[in-house]
């Protein structure tokens, strides 16, 4: 209870605007089909389904998790922003920094995580060609693993996706289903 009335007293008082974070619409199609609009409409699909996939979620939703040794929502918000990182790294040319992020707030991991989709997704639509975007992943022994943007395609983008839908799933089951009137075909919200 004290989380939603936190929620309703950041709007009230102008600190969070649902309209202000990316994807409360899907942006609008771009004129032409090129390599980059296609894969940066992916990734405008992803985030506004993880904008309403995530949207009016209550403490109790953040800890649902179906069995002991699934992931709960909240860590399963963690992952997502994880994947969305490793996705604005590759296309904007840099190494993978995974970070913590278990010490933010659930509006400020949203909030993230929504604002590394769209950047993704504002350079993809200027690209002229996606073998540009390499993935760079450290690893442990020092070594960097590089993968083609094929890899992101199939890798963090479609996990991503997986992921909401398994948000979506939890929700339900915690009693809080998916918001009314989202609709995920025209990425419009009845209003």
């Amino acid at each position: 209870m004290r989380i939603v009335l936190s929620l309703v007293m950041l709007f009230v008082m102008g600190k969070i605007n649902a309209q202000e974070l990316p994807y409360y619409e899907i942006p609008k199609a771009p004129e032409n089909y090129t390599e980059g609009t296609v894969a940066a409409r992916m990734v405008d699909g992803l985030g506004f389904r993880y904008y309403w996939g995530t949207e009016g979620l209550r403490e109790e939703d953040l800890k649902y998790k179906p069995n002991e040794e699934a992931r709960t929502v909240r860590e399963t918000l963690e992952h997502v922003l994880g994947l969305s990182i490793m996705t604005l790294s590759a296309v904007e040319g840099k190494e993978v920094v995974f970070k913590k992020s278990d010490h933010l707030s659930f509006e400020e991991l949203r909030k993230e995580t929504l604002e590394n989709f769209k950047k993704a997704s504002d350079i993809l639509k200027e690209s002229k060609d996606l073998s540009n975007f390499v993935m760079k992943i450290p690893r442990r022994n020092g070594d960097t693993a590089e993968f083609p943007f094929w890899n992101q395609l199939n890798g963090p983008i479609a996990d991503a996706i997986w992921h909401v839908g398994q948000i979506v799933s939890f929700r339900r089951s915690s009693g809080n289903p998916f918001p009314k009137g989202v609709s995920l075909l025209t990425g419009t919200v009845k209003k």
